[in-house]
């Protein structure tokens, strides 16, 4: 990707960063005689396949993962009525050198690449979904890296398609499809970018533009900018997993929430060799990492200053990023307008600097990785700050319960605490995890945190 310059990067416009690394919803909109030109494809029958597409998904749980097949034909399929049997059609990948079989779940036709998660789903359209069990233990499109996606998935349908009536509509063949290209709504919306700071250090960033804002970039209208800080195991040099490994920026990204809260999104990626200043420069900590992180907020905010709301900047992260919070509201105490740090630890220290900002801390009681009470590197964990912070003197209002609970039942546990905090005058949060709840691993605490509508709509509703 080329590199951007400090002052002229972050003026940033639909189009005016390199494009996504991985091929962007646009790609659905090819010329499709390019795609029948192509030797790959097949054509069996009057209806032949022009195009097949990967479509992933960020999960809450399982990071990125394969979900579905999209074959695009010449012509409409009409199904009248007719419920394809997954067992029509076989997809198979070749992930790492190995090659298995996807397990097909539901097939229907659709007007685009999308998934579609009703419970009877599709419509007439000249595209095929073929739905795959995330389950599946090849799911995955990434390890520590994307993985390598291109014409790593065939698809051959193995037996006829009819109407209720018994007329053909879609022909078994002999030949497979492979994959054009790689969908993930969302993540695709984000342009890829950037910056070098003063000192002649670079990081990576994947930013987020506002409907309204790409419409027309000369709106005087304002929106809140959400950062993004990325856990650990996100330090790469490919301006992709920070949006992929975890939904954190998803999150804030996805249109149902930017309905509700149009806001610019900032998702800044540490790059390797890992930076490490120290024995707690962990990351957003570290002294060139944090000196390039604040100047390349300042310096988004100075170029967009018509169109970013400076008392709305809220700044978000995990683990390491949690970290990387609690250390910056220190820094520049006046900047945020509030922050969610979820499985962070931090200087107590600090806390008598940060206890007039609105604060939704989260954490498990059985961390093992960012332990709730003692932190990492010497320095303590989420339960530690917050008394910090209490004597401090900011009023924490704190709740405990399973995070394993259905999504109803969790935001109505985080509706009773923004209630209680409310009662009480209290813009300090503190939100404990039961041991033996929190699924996979006890330290991925965050899985619940940026899927719940409480949370994240008392964020929006933070400025300074």
């Amino acid at each position: 990707m080329r590199g951007i310059t400090r002052r002229t990067a972050l003026a940033v416009t639909a189009g005016a960063v390199a494009a996504p690394a991985v091929g962007t919803a646009t790609a659905l909109a090819a010329d499709t005689t390019t795609a029948t030109s192509q030797g790959r494809h097949a054509a069996s029958g009057p209806n032949p396949v022009l195009r097949t597409d990967l479509v992933t998904r960020v999960t809450p749980r399982n990071n990125w993962l394969v979900t579905a097949v999209a074959l695009r034909y010449s012509h409409p399929i009409d199904l009248r009525g007719a419920v394809i049997p997954p067992s029509a059609f076989q997809v198979k990948a070749t992930v790492g050198g190995q090659t298995a079989a996807r397990t097909v779940t539901r097939v229907y036709s659709s007007t685009t690449a999308e998934v579609d998660d009703r419970s009877h789903p599709g419509r007439p359209g000249d595209r095929l979904i073929i739905e795959l069990d995330p389950n599946d233990s090849n799911a995955r499109a990434a390890g520590t890296d994307p993985l390598p996606l291109d014409r790593a998935y065939s698809v051959r349908q193995v037996a006829d398609v009819h109407t209720p009536e018994g007329e053909p509509v879609l022909k078994a063949g002999p030949f497979a499809s492979r994959n054009d290209d790689v969908i993930t709504p969302v993540v695709d919306d984000f342009a890829a970018g950037s910056f070098t700071d003063s000192a002649g250090f670079e990081l990576d960033f994947r930013l987020y533009q506002p409907a309204g804002f790409v419409r027309n970039p000369q709106t005087r209208k304002r929106y809140p900018l959400v950062v993004t800080l990325h856990g650990g195991g996100e330090v790469a040099d490919n301006n992709m997993t920070q949006l992929t490994s975890n939904r954190i920026a998803v999150t804030f990204a996805k249109p149902e929430r930017q309905r509700r809260d149009p806001a610019f999104v900032l998702s800044p990626q540490i790059p390797l060799p890992r930076p490490m200043d120290g024995p707690d420069g962990t990351d957003w900590t570290d002294a060139k990492v944090q000196a390039a992180l604040i100047e390349l907020i300042d310096t988004f905010v100075s170029e967009h200053s018509r169109n970013v709301d400076t008392a709305r900047l809220y700044l978000v992260g995990l683990s390491s990023g949690g970290r990387g919070i609690y250390s910056l509201l220190a820094k520049r105490p006046d900047m945020f307008a509030a922050a969610l740090p979820t499985a962070g630890w931090g200087d107590p220290a600090t806390m008598e600097r940060i206890t007039h900002i609105p604060i939704w801390a989260d954490h498990s009681v059985d961390d093992p990785i960012v332990p709730y009470r003692e932190g990492r590197f010497g320095k303590p964990g989420t339960w530690t700050l917050m008394n910090a912070l209490e004597t401090a003197g900011a009023r924490i209002t704190r709740g405990e319960w399973a995070n394993d609970l259905p999504k109803a039942q969790f935001e109505a546990r985080s509706r009773a605490l923004l209630r209680q905090a409310r009662a009480t005058r209290s813009h300090v949060l503190f939100t404990s995890y039961t041991a033996g709840t929190t699924p996979v691993n006890p330290h991925l605490s965050w899985a619940q945190t940026y899927e719940n509508d409480v949370v994240v709509d008392w964020l929006f509703a933070q400025s300074r």
